[in-house]
């Protein structure tokens, strides 16, 4: 698929709301006690800010798989990104593969509360990139 630049600061700019909405929804129901909800939340957040970094360098991914290696390749191997980001957003990424697969997964609110402040700096780290871009 082909997309023109206006198509293409549409797609970034509604991806970066979604995270942005997200991380919000994430600050209001962490009162519910749904660690595991929560961490879903986290998780989608930096999802939609990466996916919005990848289509604005002209990177498109299907599959949260194809997120993954081309954020690793293009971004993290020629060192744009931490390492460190990318260990957290797949520590999240895995914590909603083991729900999403009925694991039994208990998490509580010290396995999450300590995520949140990272995954906010993981996202405006994502944003500086596109707009520095």
């Amino acid at each position: 698929m082909i997309l023109d630049k206006e198509n293409i600061n549409f797609m970034v700019n509604h991806r970066l709301e979604k995270a942005r909405d997200t991380i919000t929804e994430v600050k209001s129901i962490i009162t519910m006690n749904s660690w595991c909800f929560v961490a879903d939340r986290l998780y989608y957040a930096c999802y939609y800010a990466v996916t919005a970094l990848l289509i604005k360098n002209g990177h498109l991914a299907y599959k949260h798989n194809e997120v993954f290696a081309i954020l690793r390749k293009y971004f993290v191997q020629e060192g744009i990104l931490s390492k460190e980001y990318y260990k957290l957003y797949q520590a999240l990424f895995e914590i909603k593969q083991k729900d999403d697969c009925c694991e039994v997964i208990v998490l509580k609110e010290e396995d999450i509360i300590p995520l949140i402040q990272p995954a906010e700096n993981f996202i405006a780290e994502i944003e500086k990139l596109i707009n520095d871009n």
